[in-house]
């Protein structure tokens, strides 16, 4: 049965992500894809991919709080479920399932402006590059 949901919520998911992505943006389809790909870990807890499934449910849903089809605000709701989720589980959002979510935004998205995504893609305990230039006189 499980097999059963999942395949159903993918299907529905990549239905949504194709209708809307350019207009939710590359954030909110960011968040989406990652939550997608931390469910199909297999190590990852049953109640923290049950966290997911109500944000992406929220997402795929027709009906939400502010419909998406009014401009500037339409997502800022789904945003927010999906950021919910997304800060919930950042812990399990691995560099293979990072790699797999950048790959799939580079075949939707075309070549896009990552530093967009810092703020989701960082301090999740890994450590940050910075490059600092520095003059010594």
């Amino acid at each position: 049965m499980e097999n059963k949901n999942r395949l159903s919520l993918s299907t529905s998911l990549w239905k949504k992500i194709s209708r809307v992505a350019g207009k939710a943006g590359v954030k909110v389809v960011y968040a989406a894809l990652a939550l997608y790909y931390v469910t199909r870990d297999g190590a990852v807890p049953t109640f923290t991919k049950l966290k997911i499934y109500g944000a992406l449910a929220y997402f795929i849903m027709p009906v939400d709080l502010i419909p998406d089809f009014i401009i500037g605000l339409g997502f800022a709701d789904d945003l927010a479920a999906l950021t919910w989720a997304f800060f919930e589980v950042q812990k399990h959002i691995t560099p293979e399932i990072d790699r797999k979510v950048m790959t799939k935004l580079r075949e939707w998205f075309g070549d896009f402006d990552s530093s967009k995504l810092d703020s989701l893609r960082t301090n999740r305990g890994e450590p940050i590059d910075i490059d600092v230039d520095v003059e010594v006189h």
